[in-house]
């Protein structure tokens, strides 16, 4: 679980420097940028030895729609949507998760749905229920397609490791880029058709933080997020797919001055905390 904890950390200030830092900036582009610099992280760790080109082309196909497609849609988002309320429309990825994974596996564990539900609730809670404006639709269906995007990767990626034991040895990095490669391809594509690479012209203050982006939440954190999900169950993963969002939260208050509700925060990180402790000792019931 350390990994996902510390993925979710590096997330939690994406949020607020996108929203803060980078309006004005083509969205397409802004994702091609942030995956270009992830795979350029990883190309110097990149091996081609020992891996099949079905193999290759699978870890990019997993990169294309869990980062490439993920992020094409997810970055749009913010046209319409508010920084919080991006965060907020994320929470439905646990439900994915646990969806998507006992789809493929072909089994469905209602405890593990249960603790997804957890998840869903600990992030509901830091909101307040309001009118969902007209204007905010379009942002909210492209969270969901990122979503699911998101969750399907993954979910993908895992089960390839755990069906590929040769694949799986070590922490991945020799084959990680191969993913970002992919995921480059596919946002390339949305960033020429956009129009908006040509004149894309980042200030010094957005180039380093785009510069942050791509190294760490784009490339170090979610090269560990794909770690840590090898080694929990579906329910975990699913769980803490929700645990940046009050981090995030919290990085609002601690960085950008924001003032969320400290009660809601408290109760939003315990619920979660309660859906991880129960995913996590299903899976010790499930090994005896």
């Amino acid at each position: 679980m350390g990994y996902l904890a510390v993925a979710s950390l590096m997330w939690a200030f994406s949020f607020g420097l996108i929203k803060r830092y980078l309006p004005g900036l083509d969205p397409q582009s802004v994702a091609f940028v942030r995956l270009l610099i992830s795979l350029l992280v990883f190309v110097p760790f990149l091996r081609w030895q020992g891996l099949r080109c079905s193999q290759v082309v699978r870890l990019m196909g997993i990169g294309a729609v869990q980062y490439g497609l993920m992020y094409a849609v997810y970055i749009q988002a913010y046209q319409s949507l508010a920084g919080h309320e991006v965060a907020l429309f994320t929470i439905m990825t646990p439900l994915f998760v646990t969806l998507l994974d006992g789809w493929r596996r072909g089994r469905f564990r209602g405890a593990y749905f249960a603790a997804a539900a957890l998840g869903i609730v600990g992030v509901a809670v830091l909101y307040s229920v309001k009118r969902i404006g007209d204007g905010m639709l379009p942002g909210i269906l492209m969270i969901q397609i990122s979503n699911l995007c998101f969750a399907a990767g993954q979910v993908e990626y895992k089960l390839m490791m755990e069906r590929e034991p040769e694949l799986a040895r070590g922490n991945g990095g020799r084959h990680y880029g191969f993913l970002y490669l992919g995921a480059v391809l596919v946002t390339v594509c949305f960033a020429t058709l956009s129009g908006g690479l040509a004149t894309f012209r980042p200030s010094p203050v957005q180039g380093w933080v785009l510069l942050y982006l791509g190294a760490v939440p784009s490339a170090l954190a979610f090269f560990f997020w794909n770690l840590g999900a090898r080694k929990v169950n579906s329910g975990v993963l699913g769980v803490f797919n929700n645990v940046k969002i009050p981090l995030g939260v919290l990085a609002a208050l601690l960085v950008f001055g924001e003032r969320p509700d400290g009660w809601r925060l408290a109760a939003s990180m315990v619920i979660i905390a309660v859906g991880i402790v129960v995913a996590g000792r299903l899976r010790q019931w499930e090994s005896r």
